[in-house]
């Protein structure tokens, strides 16, 4: 037995050596799934490339028949050297924290099958769960341990991260699905996979990393709900950023833990905290993470940061809301969340006693820290005292003089599993109301002093608006070629976009602000836009509600109105 083993060793190195020079001994078809395929394509045929230790590395025919010889050179080369990485780091170093795969699998066989093919620009790979089911179950099962892998980023940095996240679901597939015979939910499967490239040291150098292009997304979409699946690249960079936070304060073996469990999402994830010890909740975890969101500062407590140096300046944008300056005055806002979803909303301006009321729909439940920043900049955390009827009051004395901003940070933490497709939304309200705190003042004189506010104020805004129009005609607004998303300021495009916003009508955009300032008002009046065109702009994308992002097909809807 031992010289057949030594035999089939040096099989495997001289076809690691010889079959990467174009040899095409294996060739077979392939289902595909046609949603990721960049021609929509279910079936491909592709040719054995390489063999390493783990893997089977096969190529799409028709893309390697089209590269040069120099290109099949520099291809061959990347390969090796991203199956190298898989060998020696990837697959063991996963299986060493997770578990294996399943062995030998439904093919009887110990390596498993990586399909080199075309696939859909910004995706690097996918997994299909139905190729670990026989023909007769599933019939597009290609009956193996396998994953697809974009092969136009065999060369890209990032190459690494791609693979291991897919590893990664296979890995979750046997010891979640197989062993334990329950569906892990869809948010904490991603989550998992999406961490791996940190675990193993890819993000360390964080230009051009995964996690840079993460981080990227998630501060565009800081409002995305952590636990709805809609497979949108918003969905991956708020999974991400929060499992930056919870393996940085809680570890990979938490994490690991949850995975040989059989339970799902939240339960499993509260079960491993648990038995490592911990005293926390998953609740408390995702509130803790909305405010080191807001703050990420070591100093004040490590539940407030992360611990990434590469994520020390990572902050949200709150929603701004101003008070006035002077006098009393009341600002209420209707807003709608859904369950474990981070809101951030931000108070300045005002001078006297600060109230905040907040009322929460019946239905679920709130958790509501509050984020105060005194005069010389340090921070306290407190929270809501909420009744059974979801109200709550806070009052701040010397509001404006003695602290510069108030931060609400209310979040919806009933739902803990059964996360299968689009959540509902929950209504909450705050009401903020400011209180002179000179009694002496002469109520009279402040009516009349706030009239006149009002009247300026009126007279201000006509003049923006004649001011806008002008710039507008003089700016030549006629298409939006940058990405424009919440928290830009003083931007010349955001005007455009406001203005063509404000002439679709109050139904769109009923304040009409043209300021350059993309805050929540704006933000409100793309997505209604956005859904008002929803089959053009939302659902090639595979979403149901607008994101208030103007990217790509947004921007195009844009710009075909404004030509007409």
């Amino acid at each position: 037995m031992k010289k057949i083993n030594k035999f089939k060793f040096l099989l495997i190195f001289f076809s690691l050596l010889l079959l990467p020079l174009s040899t095409k001994a294996t060739v077979l078809d392939f289902n595909v799934d046609s949603s990721y395929d960049y021609k929509g394509r279910s079936e491909i045929t592709a040719f054995l490339h390489l063999i390493s230790e783990h893997a089977y590395f096969f190529v799409e025919d028709n893309y390697y028949d089209g590269l040069t010889t120099e290109d099949k050179k520099a291809f061959s080369d990347n390969t090796k050297e991203l199956s190298k990485e898989f060998d020696n780091v990837i697959y063991p170093r996963l299986t060493y924290f997770f578990g294996s795969e399943w062995k030998s699998g439904i093919d009887n066989d110990d390596k498993i099958t990586i399909l080199l093919s075309k696939i859909k620009t910004n995706s690097g790979g996918y997994f299909y769960s139905g190729d670990e089911y026989p023909k007769a179950q599933v019939p597009n099962s290609n009956e193996k341990e396998m994953l697809y892998f974009n092969v136009e980023y065999v060369s890209d940095p990032s190459a690494k991260s791609y693979l291991a996240h897919e590893f990664m679901h296979l890995i979750s597939f046997n010891q979640k699905e197989r062993i334990y015979g329950v569906t892990e939910e869809i948010w904490l499967n991603e989550g998992r996979s999406e961490i791996v490239p940190t675990i193993l040291g890819y993000n360390d150098i964080y230009i051009g990393s995964a996690l840079q292009k993460r981080v990227n997304t998630f501060v565009q979409n800081s409002g995305d709900t952590l636990t709805e699946w809609k497979g949108s690249i918003a969905d991956y960079g708020v999974l991400n950023i929060f499992m930056q936070y919870f393996v940085d304060h809680y570890g990979v073996k938490v994490l690991s833990d949850s995975l040989h469990s059989n339970k799902v999402g939240i339960p499993s994830l509260n079960d491993a905290l648990k038995k490592g010890g911990y005293s926390e909740t998953f609740s408390q975890i995702f509130t803790n993470w909305t405010i080191a969101l807001l703050i990420n500062d070591c100093s004040i407590d490590n539940k407030y940061c992360f611990l990434n140096s590469n994520l020390k300046n990572l902050k949200v944008v709150p929603a701004l809301t101003y008070l006035p300056i002077s006098g009393e005055s009341t600002l209420t806002m209707t807003d709608y969340t859904k369950n474990w979803t981070g809101n951030w909303i931000k108070f300045i301006g005002g001078d006297g006693t600060l109230q905040v009321e907040f009322i929460g729909d019946e239905k679920v439940e709130f958790s509501v820290p509050y984020v105060l920043k005194d005069s010389i900049g340090r921070h306290s955390i407190e929270f809501f005292d909420l009744t059974n009827s979801k109200r709550g009051n806070i009052y701040i004395n010397n509001f404006g003089e003695n602290y510069e901003s108030l931060i609400i940070v209310p979040s919806i933490q009933t739902k803990l599993f059964g996360f299968n497709g689009i959540e509902n939304y929950y209504k909450f309200i705050w009401t903020a109301s400011i209180a002179n705190d000179n009694s002496e003042d002469n109520e009279e004189l402040i009516q009349q002093l706030l009239l006149q506010i009002e009247f300026l104020k009126n007279e201000i805004a006509k003049i923006q608006s004649q001011i806008a129009a002008i710039l507008w005609q003089e700016e030549s607004c006629n298409n939006i070629t940058s990405n424009l998303y919440f928290g830009m300021r003083n931007n010349n495009e955001v005007k455009c976009l406001q203005q063509f916003l404000k002439s679709q009508g109050p139904d769109i955009y009923p304040e009409g602000i043209v300021n350059g300032n993309f805050y929540s008002l704006t933000m409100r009046a793309v997505i209604r836009f956005q859904e008002k065109y929803s089959s053009e702009i939302l659902s090639p994308l595979r979403l149901n509600r607008g994101t208030g992002f103007v990217g790509g097909s947004t921007k195009i809807k844009i710009n075909q109105l404004l030509d007409n």
